[in-house]
């Protein structure tokens, strides 16, 4: 399965919540299923635990969550999806409970039709949260 690369949108530090959402959305419309279906549950996992000033758009050709640089990053590809943190301590931090996942630098895969736990992606996001607290 080949994705289009999505033109990024540049935004400034007043951007909605929702704005980059349709290039997501357009994003996620080339994935066929069932890994469509898996981003999206991971998409909406991630939705629910970033702040409300979080923003979503493309960055390096795949969807990202925005809160105070880059948060987090998602993407399908032929025989997997994944989730990429952009953190390598967080994936340490959480590597008992990745045990079952395929990890390398900065990556997390999993199947195309089995999203992460949402209980997971939500520590995920929130250790990385942490870590941009932190650097602020």
């Amino acid at each position: 399965m080949r994705v289009k690369k999505a033109a990024s949108t540049k935004r400034g530090p007043s951007a909605k919540s929702d704005d980059g959402s349709k290039d997501v959305d357009k994003y996620l419309a080339a994935v066929s299923e069932p890994a469509r279906s898996t981003l999206n549950t991971i998409r909406a996992t991630i939705r629910s635990a970033v702040p409300p000033e979080a923003t979503e758009g493309i960055s390096y050709g795949i969807p990202t969550f925005k809160y105070k640089g880059a948060l987090v990053w998602f993407a399908a590809f032929s025989k997997h999806c994944s989730f990429f943190p952009g953190s390598l301590a967080v994936i340490a931090a959480f590597k008992n409970e990745l045990k079952d996942c395929q990890t390398s630098k900065g990556t997390i895969r999993f199947p195309v039709d089995k999203p992460l736990p949402a209980a997971l992606v939500k520590k995920l996001v929130k250790a990385r949260i942490a870590e941009k607290e932190k650097k602020r």
